[in-house]
């Protein structure tokens, strides 16, 4: 969020200003609140208006113990949310009880030319205070030449009282264009939280 005043970084409405020494603006397109939601569907907003969109999602909570929260594509035309992906995760972790304490590579979580949901957390929590929150960057999604490069940093509080923040990146392995992307969780409902999207400037 480099650029972004400070006092306006927590708005979703309107144009979140930039600073005078350089940075984008981000320009809001949609924000869409979950209430006991399957996925959370952005099938619009995303073109060739911009060549950078991040997505920040706030307070994810899952319906069901340990879900991980992902995300898929389709390309323009597409359906079905299984695009081909390549991707990498890995997180750094500390617990309450301060007993356990790591930076590690979750293997389990990366693509090779895979077609699933990328994850984005580790398991996240039903308690009524865990949930998770982060910041999902895909840039020129609408190039018909490259592949389409994510960037997602994401804190979450787990289902076994762990602090994880992770640490995902990959990449489309497309050149058509991607216009549409879906949020879930691997074990069920989105029972609450907020995502929003923005376009870079």
């Amino acid at each position: 969020m480099s650029g972004i005043i400070a006092q306006n970084s927590g708005r979703h409405t309107g144009l979140v200003k930039a600073s005078s020494g350089g940075g984008g603006v981000w320009n809001l397109i949609l924000t869409q609140t979950a209430s006991a939601s399957a996925t959370i569907d952005f099938t619009s907003g995303i073109d060739d208006t911009y060549d950078e969109y991040v997505f920040k999602f706030i307070d994810i909570h899952p319906s069901s113990e340990a879900g991980k929260f992902g995300f898929q594509g389709n390309v323009a035309g597409g359906s079905g949310y299984n695009e081909t992906i390549t991707s990498t995760f890995f997180f750094s972790y500390h617990n309450e009880v301060d007993s356990a304490a790591d930076v590690a590579y979750q293997a389990a979580s990366d693509q090779a030319e895979g077609t699933a949901f990328q994850p984005l957390s580790d398991n996240i929590g039903i308690d009524n205070d865990q949930s998770g929150a982060g910041t999902l960057t895909i840039y020129d999604p609408s190039n018909t030449t490259f592949v389409k490069h994510f960037i997602a940093r994401t804190n979450s509080y787990s289902a076994s009282d762990y602090s994880v923040d992770g640490y995902t990146a990959g990449y489309f392995n497309t050149t058509s264009a991607i216009d549409e992307i879906s949020f879930k969780f691997s074990t069920g409902n989105i029972d609450a939280g907020q995502i929003s999207l923005y376009g870079i400037s």
